[in-house]
């Protein structure tokens, strides 16, 4: 027995020892690839950057060097952020070492909108000279190709299609599974266009709730069409007949309606490259992808110290507290504000929004210190895919808002869920429950019992309290009447377009836009940028993907293309409460 416990604990002994020995040995090699992570690089002559289209953009880049590792399945996949993006296309444009851009088209989304900002920055670069190649092996996705007809040339593989078929708008309802189950949603809104309740209310879309929809999405096809028809001189009409006939669904098809360029193999687009960066046919292709091509100095970047313009991004759910990476967590936000307000050196703030909104309070915590900040220096906003309801919250005290054409915006109202869950639990899981007050609403808002009249009454004052808030808010950043901001509002999702019309967006623009507007609006030419907010450390980063992250590449393994169907069941979980939000169930492809 003596020798069994020995040699057992001589074994755990030796486990710990070797686990502690393979973390420090681990922790080195981070340490060592940080380092070398950071280090300037060079490139060759007539070397062509490459753009990957058709996969996740994030609004911000990360140069944490561990960014875009997976620990589950040990793969890189670095995703370079839109301002990344942006900023490397003005940067090859002048790089006399870079002959031209390659885009490889994944089959991904990454936002209308977004797309649209990087399709802009395109057109620009080949102002220079330079030329701009799109090439699919697979399926072109109409996103995708809404961004290739920036390029000079558009080729696909002979097996290939382009889907172009106009844009679908698909809402999921959840008031039969409910009822299945035993949950009764009990539902106040302000707004009859509040459609983010409707999911849980109704197995249809209301009249108002289809109407808004056709609108905006409309809107987001004509600006679609309209571009594409400048780019390919393709007229509106025949673009809309293509679409409705699927002319793009077979390669050849695509060709002959003029939708591509090109049908040819990689190794015949290998030759069309080397061709036109003036490489022999003997040699290798220069290839440089973002991700290495961020390292390379950029010679014409104008630093100053003491003039500086915060770029706060703002990505997400509105949440309450601290947020995460991947939400905007109210006091969180607030307190980065605060502190670009107080300081000196920073001349303006320029605020990135990408957020369908969320927590109504979190909301208003966020506008209070944007609201201080706009009295002290300019607070210009960007919006990106998404700027509503919350998003919008947070945006109108804004000197200056400037929005994509096909940013989802507006959805000026409020909402409230409280589930009912005591069918649930008694009829079908068998549990009571027996409560005990000290007074008449104790057990108030209680997810075991349905709402009495006057608990009802007192909910929907406070939406309407919060709703003439949002209004009363909105009507001040952007100097019209509290009448005129009830008449756009009532939950009513605008696109970018038609949200400049009626007064919500004053131009259109992207990011780069924004931050040459904020920059003369505080009288500034020379200045440099301080993104916000400071990203975590490398390490911290690692402890985060050991956890979290690594909780949903599992899941993602799991289930596949489905892992959306739980998080949609994970946003309706967080959605208690009072919300600002659109109806953000809604797919627009």
């Amino acid at each position: 027995m003596k020798s069994f416990l020995k040699y057992t604990l001589a074994t755990i002994t030796g486990i710990i020892i070797a686990s502690v020995l393979f973390f420090v040995v681990i922790l080195a090699s981070f340490s060592a690839i940080i380092s070398a992570g950071n280090k300037p690089v060079s490139i060759s002559d007539n070397s062509i950057l490459v753009i990957k289209a058709g996969v996740p953009i994030p609004e911000r880049g990360d140069e944490n060097p561990f960014n875009g590792i997976d620990f589950v399945n040990l793969t890189i996949t670095s995703a370079p952020g839109l301002n990344e993006i942006l900023h490397n296309i003005e940067k090859a444009a002048c790089d006399n070492k870079i002959k031209g851009i390659l885009i490889e088209n994944g089959l991904q989304s990454s936002g209308w909108a977004t797309n649209e900002e990087i399709r802009n920055s395109l057109q620009k670069f080949r102002e220079s000279g330079k030329f701009v190649i799109s090439y699919s092996d697979y399926i072109l996705t109409q996103e995708c190709y809404y961004l290739a007809t920036a390029a000079d040339k558009i080729y696909i593989n002979p097996g290939s299609m382009v889907e172009f078929k106009g844009l679908s708008s698909e809402v999921m309802f959840f008031k039969k599974a409910l009822e299945k189950i035993g949950v009764e949603v009990q539902v106040f809104r302000h707004g009859k266009f509040k459609g983010a309740v409707e999911p849980f209310i109704l197995d249809k879309l209301s009249d108002e709730n289809k109407a808004q929809i056709i609108d905006y999405t409309g809107s987001v096809w004509n600006q679609i069409i309209e571009d594409i028809s400048k780019s390919r001189n393709i007229s509106v009409g025949q673009l809309n007949k293509i679409a409705d006939n699927l002319d793009g669904n077979l390669a050849s098809g695509a060709l002959e309606s003029k939708l591509v360029d090109g049908l040819m193999y990689r190794d015949e687009l290998i030759d069309t490259l080397k061709i036109l960066s003036g490489i022999s046919s003997g040699k290798e292709l220069n290839l440089v992808p973002l991700v290495k091509y961020n390292k390379v100095p950029d010679t014409k970047m104008n630093f100053s110290v003491k003039k500086k313009i915060a770029v706060i991004y703002a990505s997400g759910d509105i949440v309450t507290g601290k947020g995460s990476e991947s939400s905007i967590g109210g006091n969180y936000y607030a307190d980065v504000i605060r502190k670009a307000r107080l300081d000196s050196t920073i001349k303006a703030i320029v605020l990135r929004v990408n957020s369908p909104g969320g927590a109504a309070i979190a909301a208003d915590i966020i506008w209070r210190e944007l609201e201080l900040a706009s009295k002290v220096k300019p607070v210009v906003v960007s919006m990106g895919n998404y700027a509503a309801s919350g998003g919008y919250y947070i945006s109108a005290p804004g000197t200056k808002i400037y929005a994509d054409p096909m940013t989802i915006s507006g959805s000026i109202g409020v909402f409230g869920l409280i589930p009912n869950a005591n069918k649930l639990l008694e009829q079908k899981l068998g549990l009571t429950s027996e409560t005990l007050n000290t007074n008449k609403n104790s057990d108030f808002p209680s997810f075991t019992r349905a709402m009495n009249s006057y608990e009802k009454e007192l909910m929907q004052m406070s939406i309407e309290k919060i709703y003439g808030d949002f209004v009363n808010k909105v009507a001040s950043g952007r100097k019209m009447s509290s009448q005129s901001v009830d008449s756009i509002g009532q939950g009513r999702v605008w696109s970018g377009t038609s949200a400049m019309k009626i007064g919500l967006v004053d131009e259109m623009g992207g990011i780069e836009d924004a931050i040459k507007g904020a920059a003369k609006l505080a009288g500034i030419e020379s200045f440099s940028i301080r993104e916000l907010p400071v990203i975590e450390d490398p390490y911290t980063r690692i402890i985060s993907q050991l956890s979290g992250d690594i909780k949903m590449n599992i899941l993602k393994n799991e289930l596949g293309e489905s892992v959306k169907f739980y998080n949609m069941i994970q946003e309706v979980k967080d959605m208690s409460g009072i919300q600002a939000r659109i109806p953000y169930f809604i797919d627009i492809h």
